[in-house]
């Protein structure tokens, strides 16, 4: 068993998703089969009850589990799906032991977190690792060292050395090297008092990256190799790159990979990063501008949308085009702002929950058909459609959802049989992958090319089939459905050149290299806008 422990000093947020993810990358390019998991402090039992304002996007795997982005980052990196045991937090270790405890197994004990709770999460990360058949476990800790939740993590992480040996464990500490304007210099001290705070824990990491808003002098990496009681060639630089997608290359242009390999006794195999290598061309290489209007309610952090975001640029790329996304607030369209509307080549309208911005959202629906826009329409994007077309062209003026107007009698929307019901909000949703089958003659057969497919959901309310055959008689299709034809899954407008949704969300398994053909799509219709 071998395991890379990957720990964060000074501020969190500073990319230790992508360092962990790039690594990965650089492992499986050289013939490794990579698992990966996150363990974040935080007492939710996983992120899907948090707005996401607090953490971004929930990022939904192929067997239904919620979990960080960064489990996200680590899938798109590698190209593989990860699952609920990628992704843990001291909520859902916590309500673990606490189940133990309730149900005698710890046989009289008086339980503590040293050693019930950190035997639990070893117990998890060797659960990972076996059941994945890989050869290297990356195991991400969320935060910073000197955050109190971590601190029965980063403890778990030191025992796990002890217990496997050394040679089959490393740590790689990412800190940050922050810029002083005045004095126009860059500052170790933080990152000194970070790994300060690590070996207080006892852990002495084994690499060190910095990063950085700017390159990094020569004389920093090697004042942090003195000052930190590293080696130089153990310290990895990395300021920020153009794209988030350089950073494998630039890894492996600073001999990363082989050192990491040695470290932990592989053998150093030749790297295909070809893939790589000419995703970063067509960034560099695109120029022509398609302009898309991501028309949502959580625009203030562009995390919330984390993955579509990506997903609509990397399929701009792969067309040698650049996917300017112009994210507009929903809400600032229902008071009337429509200039945020115009010279748009395509809109997405995003999943989302709760009644704020939905006018908004049906506004700028409208405004893509009767212009003949291209629309893309994700979860509730492909709601807000059928909410659109039954008011506006079948002339039921009070169409909407039952998520928003429980007591309306003319919902186009309403919640799932199998979700009425529900209490608990976490955990509870239509979650992970389903299987849909597509119509033949439609717009959603040509862009899959395929009948049967299968896709991953995060939703409770579905399209009312009572209004199925009104809608579809008036050009409103359902071209894709659950394989007993019950639930709507893909949803189209005949007389329109490109206006689609799904209930799913096709953005959870798309990838770098390999561009979902939904999004790839949808850009190329947004291009014939361009160039009318």
């Amino acid at each position: 068993m071998r395991v890379i422990f990957v720990t964060g000093g000074v501020l969190s947020g500073i990319g230790k998703g992508i360092i962990a993810s790039s690594l990965g990358a650089l492992l499986q390019g050289s013939g490794y089969r990579v698992f990966f998991q996150k363990l974040d402090g935080y007492l939710n039992v996983d992120p899907g009850t948090m707005s996401p304002f607090q953490h971004g996007e929930v990022f939904v795997t192929e067997d239904g589990a919620e979990t960080d982005l960064d489990i996200g980052h680590y899938e798109r990196f590698i190209g593989e799906n990860l699952n609920h045991l990628s992704s843990f937090t001291s909520g859902r270790f916590f309500e673990e032991v606490i189940r133990r405890e309730r149900a005698g197994d710890y046989l009289g004990k008086t339980v503590q977190f040293i050693p019930h709770l950190t035997n639990l999460v070893k117990e998890k990360i060797r659960e990972g690792y076996e059941t994945s058949g890989a050869d290297v476990s990356i195991i991400e800790i969320g935060g910073t060292v000197w955050d109190m939740e971590n601190e029965y993590l980063i403890e778990s992480a030191r025992q796990m050395r002890r217990e496997i040996g050394r040679e089959n464990v490393v740590y790689i500490h990412v800190s940050l090297l922050p810029y002083i304007g005045a004095s126009k210099e860059l500052k170790t001290k933080p990152t000194q008092h970070a790994v300060r705070t690590l070996m207080s824990y006892g852990i002495n990491p084994d690499f060190l990256v910095l990063r950085a808003d700017l390159p990094i002098p020569e004389d920093i990496l090697k004042k942090a190799a003195d000052f930190c009681s590293l080696d130089r060639e153990h310290i990895i630089a990395a300021p920020n790159m153009p794209t988030i997608y350089e950073v494998p290359l630039d890894l492996e242009h600073q001999g990363v990979r082989e050192r990491l390999l040695s470290r932990l006794g592989f053998e150093v195999c030749p790297c295909d990063l070809g893939g790589w290598r000419t995703l970063v061309e067509g960034i560099h290489t695109a120029r022509e501008i398609v302009k898309i209007g991501m028309v949502g309610k959580y625009n203030d952090l562009e995390d919330a949308y984390y993955s579509l975001n990506e997903w609509l640029r990397t399929a701009g790329y792969a067309r040698k085009k650049r996917v300017e996304i112009r994210f507009i607030d929903a809400e600032e369209i229902e008071q009337g702002n429509l200039a945020l509307l115009e010279n748009l080549d395509g809109i997405c309208v995003p999943g989302g929950f709760g009644s704020r911005g939905i006018e908004g959202m049906i506004i700028a629906c409208r405004h893509a058909r009767e212009n003949r826009i291209p629309y893309l329409g994700i979860c509730l994007g492909s709601q807000i459609m059928g909410i659109e077309y039954a008011r506006n062209i079948l002339g039921i003026a009070s169409a909407n959802s039952e998520e928003f107007v429980p007591e309306n009698t003319e919902n186009i929307i309403h919640i799932m049989e199998t979700q009425k019901g529900v209490r608990d909000k976490g955990g509870t949703m239509r979650l992970g992958t389903y299987p849909c089958v597509i119509r033949g003659d439609s717009l959603a057969f040509e862009i899959y090319k395929e009948t049967d497919i299968h896709e991953r959901h995060r939703h409770r309310f579905e399209f009312n089939n009572a209004y199925r055959e009104r809608m579809e008689s008036a050009g409103f299709h359902i071209s894709g459905t659950s394989p007993d034809g019950e639930l709507a899954e893909i949803v189209e407008i005949s007389e329109h050149p490109f206006m689609i949704g799904t209930q799913f969300h096709p953005e959870f398994k798309s990838r770098p290299t390999r561009p979902h053909p939904l999004f790839l799509a949808f850009v190329e219709a947004c291009e014939q806008m361009v160039r009318e």
